[in-house]
């Protein structure tokens, strides 16, 4: 069967470092940081007080009216938010929208967890006696892929994938396939996630999950492959890429910012919250990404990294990187984890991370690793400073090391208008 080619057409993000695309770009590009003290509940009982939120996020400035936004979680919310300025964005008018060849994939790790958390409390407090009739259609995963197809009259297909932190990169990657093999022409594919509550931040703790060491300095809790990381920074929002094949993107005039060409997955099979400690399953869904694209390993100018300032998951997927890529990761290939900035976004954390891998290709920029003051000596790997740097990119790599051992890898080339 012929491959058909798939491209990135349009882009939305709602993040902690931007309410949109433009915004998240120019916050990587000046290397800010979304961690703050929490704000979405009351955190002065917790061990962690620190993640990196929305900040004055108005379902209203996206286009979803107060009383849509009641029945939704806020999960759904960021979904559709990035799902209407990536509508916007890459032109798709009605007609493409309505086609049997144009669905929806959404990522999502745990779905409605604040409602869960606010509506069990209420229910309690009511001594077991009051539920609201819209909890369950609020909390629920696939609910924010039934949102967007409903709002914006998708019918061709609308699935949620849910395989921990790699979600919204396994996302992007059905949506690709699906692309690629003739199912659909146009697929909106993302990921979204908002778990900053009471319970969630307090059970990821007492995991020894997320760093509990830089409440008093937030902006330097993130420090992915640092010697002095303690855990990650929970992070939440959303994002959403069109994509396209290539000869319907041509057809239409749209824009285009990056081609998508290879996506492998692998699963560690080996334990639900740490990953295989010599990085060899997940190496093969990068050669398996590779292959799929027709590139090789040492043509991958740009690295973006899962990240995640956990001591296992940086020490292993550096491990991972010199497997695959050999001396290329030491010396050449540029590797950073957005994560400092972003804090750690879930089931939005993959489709965010390929966002900025297609704004790098498309900017000819390189994002910060920042936080990353002294070097872990088991991270030997070739990573961009805490400042970033303006170049060429030609093909960028991003992964996503998902609890449970999901492993997802997108590549991404430079569209030069063959």
């Amino acid at each position: 069967m012929e491959k058909r080619r798939v491209v990135i057409t349009g882009m939305g993000a709602v993040s902690p470092i931007g309410r949109n695309t433009r915004e998240l770009w120019t916050a990587i590009r000046n290397h800010k940081c979304g961690v703050d003290r929490i704000t979405l509940f009351d955190p002065s009982s917790s061990p962690v007080q620190i993640a990196a939120e929305v900040k004055n996020f108005n379902p209203s400035d996206h286009g979803i009216s107060p009383k849509k936004a009641y029945r939704m979680g806020r999960f759904t919310q960021f979904l559709l938010a990035a799902s209407n300025e990536a509508v916007r964005d890459a032109n798709l008018d009605g007609d493409i929208l309505a086609s049997d060849k144009t669905g929806v994939i959404a990522g999502s790790a745990i779905g409605g967890m604040d409602v869960i958390d606010q509506s069990f409390n209420y229910y309690v407090e009511s001594g077991k006696r009051k539920i609201s009739p819209f909890d369950v259609a609020r909390l629920i995963p696939n609910e924010s892929a039934a949102n967007v197809s409903m709002e914006l009259g998708i019918t061709g297909c609308a699935w949620v994938v849910s395989s921990a932190c790699a979600s919204g990169t396994d996302s992007v990657g059905l949506a690709f396939k699906a692309i690629r093999y003739g199912d659909l022409d146009v697929c909106l594919a993302g990921g979204s996630e908002s778990c900053i509550t009471d319970y969630v931040v307090k059970g990821f703790a007492s995991m020894r999950a997320l760093t509990t060491c830089y409440n008093n300095c937030p902006q330097k809790a993130s420090r992915p492959f640092d010697r002095d990381r303690s855990g990650f920074v929970m992070g939440e929002g959303g994002a959403v890429l069109v994509l396209e094949e290539l000869e319907h993107a041509k057809a239409r005039g749209a824009r285009i910012y990056a081609e998508l060409a290879g996506y492998g997955a692998s699963a560690d099979a080996y334990h639900i919250t740490s990953p295989r400690p010599n990085g060899t399953v997940c190496a093969r869904a990068v050669r398996q990404a590779l292959q799929e694209a027709g590139v090789s390993a040492e043509s991958v100018d740009y690295y973006n990294a899962h990240g995640t300032s956990t001591v296992m998951n940086d020490s292993t997927e550096s491990k991972m990187l010199l497997d695959v890529f050999g001396d290329h990761a030491r010396t050449k290939m540029k590797i950073s984890s957005t994560k400092g900035m972003t804090g750690h976004c879930i089931g939005a954390a993959g489709t965010l991370e390929a966002i900025i891998s297609a704004m790098a290709i498309y900017d000819s920029y390189y994002p910060a690793n920042i936080n990353c003051d002294n070097q872990d000596e088991n991270c030997d790997i070739n990573l961009v400073d805490g400042l970033g740097f303006s170049g060429n990119i030609d093909c960028a790599v991003s992964a996503s090391l998902g609890f449970g051992g999901h492993n997802g890898v997108l590549v991404l080339k430079k569209y030069r208008g063959d």
